[in-house]
């Protein structure tokens, strides 16, 4: 049991470590629009461990901006909100796990498919919704002239996260029909 719980940890902190590479590939458009890499990594994860192994490998990916310097840091409330907070709601990610893992055991890639893809989109709005909050609390000021703080965090933090679950969703894709043993780890 000790070593099933080490192994996690293990792969938890891989993942982590994966996503803030991942992150350090330039896919920014502007201050305020972004697709985030790093949910391939977050995704696979949730999907392959669940909920809490989701939400710990999001923690330390979050706390990994800190520690690399790419953290946009405003006030210790704005990032605890950013980088703690919407980082530990990817956890929602695995949702579906074992509904995914379940039909990838039975060659059901379809079924499969249609789960990561609702689980994906969960995880990747619960941690945007963060986002957004930090958004229009701390960022309304550099909203384009004449926008709102809310409408200016909706339109920004919902295209990036819809970009993000898009691109990141169709990578994730590609690896579950090439290599859905990564999906499927030996211990459950």
């Amino acid at each position: 049991m000790a070593n099933k719980r080490l192994t996690i940890l293990l792969e938890c902190a891989i993942f982590a470590s994966v996503a803030m590479i991942l992150s350090f590939i330039p896919f920014d458009i502007g201050s305020s629009f972004s697709v985030s890499l790093g949910m391939i990594a977050m995704y696979v994860i949730a999907i392959r461990r669940g909920f809490l192994a989701a939400g710990f490998s999001g923690l330390l990916w979050g706390l990994l901006h800190f520690v690399t310097s790419k953290a946009y840091i405003l006030t210790p409330t704005q990032a605890f909100l950013e980088y703690i907070v919407a980082f530990l709601f990817i956890a929602f990610a695995g949702v579906f796990a074992r509904q995914v893992r379940t039909a990838l055991k039975e060659d059901r890639f379809s079924k499969a498919l249609g789960y990561a893809w609702l689980t994906m989109l969960i995880g990747g709005v619960a941690r945007y919704f963060w986002h957004y909050v930090a958004g229009v609390i701390f960022w309304g000021e550099y909203a384009f002239k004449g926008w709102s703080a809310q409408l200016f965090s909706i339109v920004m933090n919902g295209i990036s996260c819809l970009a993000t679950v898009l691109v990141c969703g169709i990578v994730v894709s590609i690896m579950m029909k090439t290599a859905p043993r990564l999906f499927l780890p030996k211990n459950k």
